[in-house]
């Protein structure tokens, strides 16, 4: 049986990587198998386990076994095959785990029926914070389930954050500039006193910050260490580790937005929270650059001064998170599945940044500063000033083109830098190729044209 039951397995494996079986698609029922294989159907029902544990396919109760991987190549759907998108944000539909998660939802209903539809612990899911404890310790988040909470994405953290006070007594928020345009609009809406500090591609002045810190009414810095959003760069592990010691001085939460965590290709790249040792630093890590943007679900780890407020807040707000997208959240990270899938995305994402920096050092006129980003999604352009940022936009809207420009990501009435922000989430090597092919060219053009306009103003009469 040993024997039968693993050839069995492997055939059916076979076709299911090479996409012989599709997605979504019915396996050949228990007694169709042990027909077909002249086998039994013990030895039939051994293999179909095994793939089950293997995740490559899920049982539906009372109708049989159905494929869950995705083939690498998949049509792309629903944009127009002639649009070239550098501005989304989004995951692309090609990676989302539909059916992989559509198994978990089965599963959690199954497991917790008599759970998931009644109120539940504001903090969340009190075995989703246990599976949550394991998985952020493998990036070094070290957090026990009292320190977790389970949130309506991390835009809500960012939200009950910006709004509740703070143990330390203060007000104001400070933000680098530039910053993700989400936490900008909250701030501005809740009428938050709000403090800006210039980041580059070379990181932060920490001189200036010691002075921000110590002179001006700050409740919490906000900062995206890894992978930031617009410019696309991380952190050095020193400017983690003098931040962390700031914020201990001076008396600052700082509010680590771990938006890409699971983008990480080096092992040493700790988040700013490991440098913590006061308590300090409030972690949020997102699940929807990673999974489907749609369930909402996002972790906080927030020390015990803040847990408390927090907590009241966030029950204030909706009571609780969905608890059928929490269930299904901790099968999914207890199955394997969520690591599986965050390799797969971890390196499309990869090739993508790579192709993009390729790109731009082999199209775009040296004037024009290239992407410093070395993984993630999002990176930024600085155009001359000779060009508007605007006019590209609308030069490249009509090559069906579509970026979007930074001034969003600034508080207003702080300098911008003429930037153009390029994401890669919805778009594959071959168009990030011809893209940024099609902006040089309306660069190219459109500093002709301002070029022609100046010497016909200064032209003698």
């Amino acid at each position: 049986m040993e024997k039968k039951y693993e050839a069995l397995k492997q055939q059916l494996k076979q076709q299911l990587l090479t996409g012989k079986i599709r997605p979504g698609e019915k396996l050949p029922s228990i007694r169709t198998a042990s027909e077909r294989w002249n086998c039994s159907t013990n030895t039939a029902i051994r293999a179909y386990q095994e793939l089950e544990k293997e995740h490559l396919v899920y049982a539906v109760q009372k109708s049989g076994y159905y494929a869950v991987l995705r083939p690498q190549a998949v049509t792309r759907t629903g944009a127009g095959q002639g649009q070239i998108d550098f501005s989304a944000a989004s995951p692309d539909p090609e990676v989302m785990p539909y059916k992989d998660f559509q198994h978990c939802l089965n599963r959690a209903i199954e497991l917790y029926e008599d759970q998931l539809f009644t109120y539940c612990d504001p903090q969340g899911f009190y075995s989703l914070r246990r599976e949550l404890e394991k998985h952020l310790a493998h990036s070094q988040v070290f957090a026990q389930p009292s320190m977790i909470c389970v949130v309506s994405g991390s835009q809500q953290a960012l939200h009950l954050l910006s709004s509740m006070p703070f143990p330390n007594g203060k007000s104001a928020v400070l933000v680098e500039q530039p910053t993700f345009h989400g936490m900008v609009r909250t701030l501005q809406l809740l009428g938050v006193t709000t403090y800006g500090i210039g980041r580059t591609t070379a990181g932060i002045d920490l001189d200036e910050l010691e002075q921000q810190f110590r002179s001006k009414p700050i409740k919490f810095f906000y900062t995206m260490p890894r992978f930031h959003n617009p410019l696309g760069t991380s952190y050095g592990a020193e400017e983690k580790r003098q931040i962390a010691r700031l914020a201990e001085r001076y008396g600052v939460f700082v509010v680590e937005d771990d938006y890409l965590a699971d983008m990480e290709t080096s092992a040493k790249a700790d988040p700013l929270y490991s440098y913590d040792l006061s308590g300090h630093v409030i972690y949020v890590k997102s699940f929807s650059k990673i999974m489907l943007p749609g369930l909402r679900l996002a972790a906080v780890v927030l020390p015990p001064a803040v847990m408390e407020t927090f907590r009241l807040h966030k029950a204030s707000a909706d009571s609780s998170t969905s608890v059928l997208s929490q269930a299904a959240l901790e099968l999914y990270l207890n199955s394997g599945m969520y690591d599986h899938h965050a390799a797969m995305v971890r390196e499309r994402y990869r090739t993508r940044m790579d192709a993009l920096a390729a790109a731009c050092r082999r199209h775009l006129d040296p004037s024009i500063q290239c992407p410093a980003a070395h993984g993630g999604i999002f990176t930024t352009i600085v155009l001359p000033k000779e060009l508007d940022a605007h006019d590209v936009i609308a030069a490249l809207h009509q090559q069906h083109v579509s970026v979007r420009s930074t001034d969003q990501n600034y508080l207003p009435g702080l300098g911008r830098d003429n930037g153009l922000r390029l994401s890669i989430i919805q778009t594959d090597t071959d168009k990030i190729e011809q893209g940024i092919a099609l902006m040089a060219e309306a660069c190219r053009k459109l500093l002709q044209k301002r070029k022609q306009e100046v010497a016909w103003r200064i032209r003698p009469d």
